[in-house]
């Protein structure tokens, strides 16, 4: 488990710093401002990452509006140096939240290693099994996306990890889409439950949906991290920018998930203090349905259950039917459990 207690929630700036380090430090003021419990980006080398000819994907052609004619071009003017992530740690440090990054290759994760103390693996390396071995001899928190994934590959996954060192207390699993954005009907919440049963596991949800709704009712359904991919600006060029959550959202996101975690409860069924009060308003009582004569049996045909300040609850009716009153009442009255008698 990340973190006791509370859904832990990574606010997910990524690219959306459009390789300005300064843009990065105000994505962290944003994440601090809602309240997140870390602020996380991507880290890399893009010579180590990817070969120079690699094809965008469509997503990113499409967000990125043609600027770049390669996957290669687009990631190295977004590359980020790792004096820059050093700079960001300290400013993370400063702002009182967590700083973590995905690293996409050993390079970075070695490095990483060096600054933070959860790895966030992408979905993209699910099936790298010496990277994955890499980042389990860190013996680390570890959080893995499963976007592109089957269970097979998610139990090889975490055997790369388990065996090269890092507990599986240690491990979170987050069901994940690799479509940005996903459409819901793929986004399979109901698939957190599978991950949980298969390797009994603690699971979460990276998701890539547009809105807010998709991870609340990922909380609800039991998700123990939510990460969430946010921005200064949607209309910015970039890859991520169109599918993030701009500040407001991001905030109402946090708001309403700490919202589902009080109102979970503790699952004893008590009255509450706030619905005391409200007993004597709505709760009912047992009164005479006509006038009752003193000596008089009560029954079903003189007596009846209303609302009412006091009295006799309706819980004792059957004990109430076949005594005796020992006073006289008026239609509506309510009976009082010392007047009467067997």
């Amino acid at each position: 488990m990340i973190v006791d207690g509370r859904v832990f929630i990574i606010a997910e700036a990524g690219v959306n710093h459009n390789g300005d380090v300064n843009l990065a430090k105000k994505l962290i003021d944003v994440a601090v401002e809602s309240k997140v419990d870390a602020v996380k980006f991507q880290t890399w080398k893009t010579e180590l990452l990817m070969t120079t000819d690699l094809e965008s994907a469509n997503y990113q052609k499409k967000s990125s509006n043609g600027t770049f004619n390669t996957q290669y071009e687009m990631a190295k003017g977004l590359e980020l140096t790792f004096d820059n992530f050093r700079d960001l740690k300290l400013y993370c440090d400063s702002k009182d939240i967590l700083f973590m990054s995905t690293p996409d290759e050993e390079v970075s994760a070695i490095f990483l290693n060096e600054i933070q103390d959860i790895f966030k693996i992408g979905s993209g390396e699910v099936n790298n099994i010496p990277f994955l071995r890499l980042i389990g001899s860190f013996r680390k928190k570890v959080i893995l996306s499963t976007g592109m994934s089957t269970l097979r590959q998610i139990s090889n996954a975490l055997e790369a990890l388990i065996s090269s060192g890092t507990s599986r207390e240690d491990i979170t699993i987050l069901q994940a889409n690799s479509q940005y954005p996903t459409p819901m009907k793929d986004i399979n919440l109901r698939a957190m439950h599978t991950i949980q049963n298969a390797f009994d596991i603690d699971v979460g949800l990276s998701d890539h949906t547009i809105g807010i709704e998709v991870p609340i009712a990922a909380v609800a359904m039991g998700a123990k991290v939510i990460e969430k991919h946010f921005t200064l600006d949607k209309d910015l060029s970039g890859p991520d920018h169109l599918t993030s959550l701009n500040p407001v959202e991001l905030k109402s996101m946090v708001q309403c998930i700490r919202n589902i975690e009080e109102a979970f409860g503790s699952g004893h069924k008590l009255i509450t203090s706030s619905e005391q009060e409200n007993i004597s308003a709505f709760r009912k009582s047992i009164v005479a349905k006509v006038d009752i004569q003193k000596g008089e049996t009560f029954t079903i045909d003189s007596l009846a259950v209303k609302r009412s300040a006091k009295g006799v609850s309706p819980e004792e009716w059957d004990n109430v039917i076949g005594s005796i009153s020992t006073k006289q009442y008026k239609k509506d009255e309510v009976i009082d459990a010392c007047l009467m008698e067997k």
